[in-house]
């Protein structure tokens, strides 16, 4: 299916520093995730990086246990820290970035309302980690009412039967699933 450029965005999400540095295997994605964009780049899509932003000190999130404490801990991902930079093969300049606090990329944020102010229906997305931030995205935007492709080979998740089952399994039941090839090869 070949999605309307004016109505489409693509979703970069957490292809962070602090992110990627920590989630061991998941720079073997990267050169997925830049094919991706390139065609998306070449069919003016919207482009929109989502990933983890706080502000300093971290008020968002609270001292008591939380799966977020650790960031908090180690003053990590502050808006304009080099934990929060995304990856300089994934980011261009003057593409979107939106920061969220929680896990999925609508969480606490402005996403939704960018993307409406915007008349998109079409979602194409990819991420670190599968079970996480794709997951999250997948079930919110669903609820949204977007059309959502997911790209499973530019996805990454440290446990690769949680992979395979989220991708074979249970996205299919509220997106396209395709890899990267057969993406490129839908849109070119």
């Amino acid at each position: 299916m070949k999605l309307d450029p004016t109505k489409t965005a693509l979703l970069t999400l957490d292809f962070q520093k602090g992110i990627i540095g920590s989630v061991k295997g998941s720079e073997g994605i990267i050169s997925n995730a830049a094919k991706v964009l390139e065609i998306a780049r070449k069919k003016h899509f919207q482009i929109v990086h989502v990933g983890l932003g706080f502000s300093e000190g971290h008020p968002e999130i609270p001292d008591f246990e939380s799966p977020l404490l650790r960031v908090k801990q180690n003053n990590l991902f502050v808006k304009g820290s080099s934990s929060a930079e995304f990856h300089s093969s994934i980011v261009q300049p003057n593409e979107l970035i939106v920061y969220k606090q929680r896990i999925g990329a609508f969480s606490e944020n402005h996403l939704n309302l960018l993307l409406r102010a915007r008349g998109i229906d079409n979602l194409v997305f990819f991420g670190i980690s599968t079970s996480g931030i794709v997951l999250s995205t997948v079930r919110r935007a669903f609820d949204f009412d977007y059309r959502n492709t997911i790209i499973k080979d530019a996805c990454f998740d440290s446990d690769e039967e949680v992979h395979r089952v989220l991708t074979e399994k249970i996205f299919p039941r509220q997106a396209t699933v395709l890899t990267t090839e057969a993406f490129i090869a839908e849109q070119g």
